[in-house]
């Protein structure tokens, strides 16, 4: 499919690479505030757009300009929500190495959540067959997630309890959806990095995010962000807003950006690079505990002994 390109601020990448030095030699907290910080801006790559129209699904797909075997992820947009209001989102993930797509079905009032999953299903299928750009990108069908933000990050769960070569999954204020999305958390054997917000009245967290990550079957991680509510994720203005008691938050945009490109590149990629922020808790998003639910996944080796949420220590740290 046709791509177009946009390229990263040079101001941008020489704040990048100085900020990449001095967080190398960073200890604990102090690296993952680092790393949050670093992970904000754009990355190295230079950004393509295509639209998933043009192989039969309407929606969009965010890519570096060259790459092969990429990661990759498939985005479910909320309820009521157009892929636009995620824009900067995917080219921000795009900018760091991943292809980032989402498809634009699904947006009515009474929206099928078990369709939407299929249609992230289907965005995985394309992006990994399907030719982008002029030859010089691919994608890696073994590193592959799927994420989403309300009643699409219940989608997106649906999808990988559905799929099991999907390898991690992120989601914002996920919202339950029909079937329970917390019922298909119990198939689901990948990592999960759920992000709640903390004023969100539309998908209290309560109900939704950490039902979700409670029922989860692999490793798992809750994180809530104050002062941020339902659409904080989104961007730009739309006639939803009247019937949402939500706006858009850019200090969230921030946070969220920077949270699911490193729990995509750890757990798509294997880099140990962004560790350090997964594994620890920050004041714009802090580490729920979960009690004794168990976060361990049998298959990988453990790399802490740590809870994760008491000392604000991460089970995601202990799977990839």
């Amino acid at each position: 499919m046709p791509l177009g390109a946009s390229a990263p601020p040079i101001a941008d990448l020489c704040r990048l690479s100085r900020r990449r030095r001095l967080s190398s030699n960073l200890p604990g907290m102090a690296k993952a505030k680092q790393l949050l910080e670093d992970l904000t801006f754009p990355g190295p790559h230079h950004v393509l757009r295509g639209d998933l129209a043009l192989v039969g699904l309407p929606g969009v797909v965010y890519t570096p300009k060259e790459g092969l075997g990429l990661p990759a992820v498939a985005f479910g947009h909320g309820w009521l929500q157009p892929t636009g209001q995620y824009r900067e989102l995917l080219r921000h993930l795009a900018s760091w190495g991943i292809v980032a797509a989402a498809p634009a079905t699904q947006g009515g009032p009474l929206p099928s959540h078990r369709l939407l999953g299929d249609d992230l299903l289907s965005t995985v299928d394309m992006i990994t067959n399907v030719r982008l750009g002029p030859g010089a990108i691919s994608v890696d069908p073994e590193k592959v997630g799927v994420g989403g933000h309300s009643t699409g990050g219940g989608s997106a769960v649906l999808t990988a309890a559905k799929e099991p070569g999907i390898r991690a999954v992120g989601t914002f204020a996920p919202a339950q959806t029909i079937p329970s999305a917390s019922a298909a958390a119990q198939q689901v054997h990948c990592p999960g990095l759920h992000l709640a917000a903390e004023d969100d009245l539309v998908a209290p967290a309560q109900g939704n995010a950490e039902a979700i990550a409670r029922a989860w079957a692999g490793p798992v991680q809750l994180r809530t962000m104050p002062k941020t509510s339902h659409l904080a994720i989104t961007e730009g203005m739309h006639w939803s807003r009247l019937l949402v008691h939500s706006k858009p938050n850019r200090a969230a945009h921030r946070t969220v950006r920077a949270l699911l490109t490193a729990f995509f590149l750890t757990h798509l990629t294997g880099t140990d690079t962004y560790r350090p922020l997964l594994d620890e808790s920050v004041k714009a998003a802090k580490i729920v505990d979960l009690g004794d639910r168990n976060t361990e996944d049998p298959s990988t080796e453990d790399r802490s002994t740590d809870s994760p949420g008491g000392s604000g220590r991460s089970a995601l740290a202990k799977a990839s």
